[in-house]
């Protein structure tokens, strides 16, 4: 789906999004706190459901109840401020690699990747083809 960029910036949108949720999730694993796997699930489980269907300014408004994202901002602004400095920056090497390598082998338990792969990309055009349906979600 097409964006209006206002101000050059390095990388695409989407990429630097997604680049942000990765720094994190690396730093999760990095530190112990969290294995590969329970990172997946907490992004597939969590804000990635709604993330297909809206992105996070509408998701939060819609948390907001009547009131919508104003609300949100009083209520977990500052909060949020503090998870913002709490976030952490993970540096690739050799030892952060290979426990994600390891993550990911042991998340994926063996599982034929070409079926993995079929089965998303089935969900994904049906999900898109129900966004297209939607009077909103396109």
């Amino acid at each position: 789906m097409p964006i209006h960029i206002r101000r050059e910036v390095k990388g695409h949108i989407a990429n630097r999004l997604q680049a942000a949720l990765w720094r994190e999730a690396f730093y999760l694993v990095e530190q112990g706190i969290a294995s590969v796997e329970d990172v997946d699930t907490a992004v597939a489980h969590g804000p990635g459901l709604r993330w297909a269907l809206l992105g996070p300014f509408l998701n939060m408004h819609l948390s907001g109840g009547a009131r919508g994202i104003a609300h949100v901002l009083e209520h977990l602004g500052p909060p949020m401020e503090s998870w913002w400095r709490d976030l952490g920056n993970a540096t690739l090497n050799e030892e952060l690699n290979a426990a994600i390598v390891r993550g990911v082998t042991e998340e994926l338990g063996g599982v034929d990747l070409a079926r993995l792969t079929s089965q998303r990309d089935k969900l994904l055009l049906a999900l898109l083809q129900l966004k297209a349906d939607a009077d909103r979600l396109a």
